[in-house]
């Protein structure tokens, strides 16, 4: 990065709403105690998810990929009462760091959170979703998407992370690069998929807004 993007970046977070003292706290911890702290959506995105929920409404909310709690706490701080936000993380030694930031959260009321694989639980949670976030296992996007998208109601949306993958996107992957390998597919295949339309945004690692055409 340099100085000009750096300094890009700092005007912009001057000229978004703020960060909560909570999120803030989050963030912080997550640097302190967590390995890969980038992983959490952090300011802008997390403004972004917030906004995109205030727009769309939904009720029942899903998120593959829960790590230090920040993006399930936007995307609940948006949800109206008696909505719903289901978060999927397969780590079970995240869950002692991230729960207590979930229950002891102002939107803890909105938010369950399921520890094992999404590619199991998200079937037995019965629910048809108007809303999915995609941050799990780089490796099986393509397997997310097409479960999430079973389980979306037409109209609904798929938000996808990491969607440019630091720029790996635009080279031929190291064969036993299979995170690489799954963003590329992933991408290609949602690209002429005709369900959806679709949109990737160059926002910090790409993030990609799909939504499941109606049915006519």
């Amino acid at each position: 990065m340099n100085n000009n993007d750096s300094a890009i970046d700092e005007y912009i977070l001057a000229h978004i709403d703020p960060e909560s003292d909570y999120l803030k706290a989050l963030y912080r911890d997550t640097h302190i105690k967590l390995l890969r702290p980038r992983m959490a959506s952090g300011h802008l995105q997390g403004r972004v998810l917030h906004l995109l929920v205030e727009m769309i409404r939904p009720q029942r909310v899903l998120e593959i990929g829960t790590y230090s709690g920040y993006s399930a706490l936007c995307l609940a701080e948006g949800l109206p009462q008696g909505a719903m936000l289901h978060t999927i993380e397969i780590n079970d030694e995240q869950e002692e760091f991230t729960r207590p930031w979930l229950e002891n959260s102002p939107w803890a009321d909105k938010i369950t959170m399921h520890i094992g694989d999404a590619m199991d639980i998200i079937p037995t949670l019965q629910e048809t979703f108007d809303l999915a976030f995609v941050d799990g296992d780089k490796r099986i996007y393509l397997d997310y998407y097409e479960l999430t998208l079973k389980h979306l109601r037409p109209g609904g949306y798929i938000i996808a992370d990491n969607t440019l993958w630091d720029g790996h996107v635009l080279e031929e992957p190291h064969p036993a690069d299979k995170q690489s390998k799954g963003i590329i597919a992933f991408n290609d295949f949602v690209a002429t998929d005709p369900r959806v339309e679709r949109v990737i945004l160059p926002m910090r690692d790409g993030l990609t807004i799909i939504r499941k055409k109606d049915k006519r």
